[in-house]
């Protein structure tokens, strides 16, 4: 019943068999997200500019203070630089379209540049989803398994899970952006939303996308489920192992280990269901475009500063290299 409520939910603009012949097949899409009065596009252009500008300074920052400082090349900091790299690399896919298009006189966007920004968005979203379940597994040893951690998560077992991830987020941004090639666009290409993301195109296909929206509904469902039941298991024994000890400092340690990594997944992971999980509608839109806001802009700038902030050896870090430079 609910996956019914779902695909109904994505029925484009009604048409036949008959129609989707004689209609004129569409190759550019006009991007009608976040339309404001005009008096405003200057000051909305500076505030997403310096957003933009700090997302790309923080976490390109925090990635070379990793690979600069020896003492970080640990797998802990190996996954935060990568997360950090995946948080550049989904807000560039997003952001400057966004600037473009506050004084751009046309919106348009080619069927081309869609799918090259639905490819780079999803394979971005995705990879991050591996990478926080691997992040927690990998407090989850840190944490619990204290003596054997460094005999489990070895450079080379890091590795395989960073390439994991990778692969990932490739592999499920290819099945969908395959599968969107069966759709057909004609009669209406207007995309009510700021970037290409593909709830916002079943909409408006003349093609039935039931096949599309079934394939979202098993990969995207089945990633999400995997890397959050990974998380909670993991930081579930992490807390009864915390809970164990009668140490204040090794509890307090532990709290400050996890408490960014925890803050992270939750300000992810909450749009994210909510968009993606519950049916879609047309009186959601506003809905959607505010939820993907969060998660492309704002999130990518928020990861370094909690993780710089809440941790020790990355503040450390930066306090030896202004040292040295300063």
């Amino acid at each position: 019943m609910f996956f019914y409520t779902y695909c109904i939910s994505f029925q484009g603009p009604p048409s036949n068999d008959m129609d989707a012949k004689n209609a004129t097949f569409l190759t550019k899409f006009v991007l009608a997200g976040l339309s404001f009065q005009q008096e405003w596009h200057i000051h909305l252009f500076l505030v997403f500019l310096v957003i933009y500008l700090i997302t790309i300074v923080g976490n390109l920052g925090l990635i070379a203070l990793i690979c600069n400082d020896p003492h970080l090349h640990i797998p802990m900091y190996l996954f935060l630089g990568s997360l950090a790299f995946m948080d550049a690399w989904i807000s560039s896919t997003v952001t400057p379209k966004i600037l473009v298009n506050f004084f751009a006189k046309s919106k348009m966007m080619s069927i081309s540049e869609c799918v090259i920004q639905l490819f780079s968005f999803a394979f971005s979203a995705t990879t991050e989803c591996f990478l926080l379940a691997a992040m927690a597994y990998d407090r989850y040893l840190a944490i619990c398994k204290p003596l054997l951690y460094p005999v489990i998560m070895t450079n080379r077992l890091c590795n395989k899970l960073l390439v994991l991830s990778f692969l990932g987020g490739l592999l499920h941004s290819l099945i969908h952006v395959g599968f969107l090639f069966r759709l057909t666009f004609c009669n209406y290409n207007i995309i009510h939303h700021f970037y290409c993301d593909i709830k916002p195109l079943f909409r408006i296909s003349c093609t039935d996308p039931s096949i599309n929206v079934l394939m979202v509904f098993i990969s995207s469902g089945s990633i999400q489920v995997f890397t959050i039941m990974t998380v909670l298991v993991s930081y579930t024994l992490v807390l009864f192992t915390i809970l164990k000890r009668k140490s204040i400092q090794g509890i307090r340690k532990a709290f400050s280990t996890c408490g960014a990594h925890l803050l992270s997944v939750s300000l992810y992971y909450g749009p994210l269901l909510f968009m993606y999980v519950r049916p879609g509608s047309t009186q959601a839109d506003d809905q959607d475009m505010m939820d993907s806001l969060f998660y492309t802009v704002i999130i990518p700038l928020l990861n370094p500063i909690i993780y710089s902030l809440r941790n020790k050896k990355v503040i450390d870090s930066v306090a030896k290299m202004l040292k040295r430079n300063v």
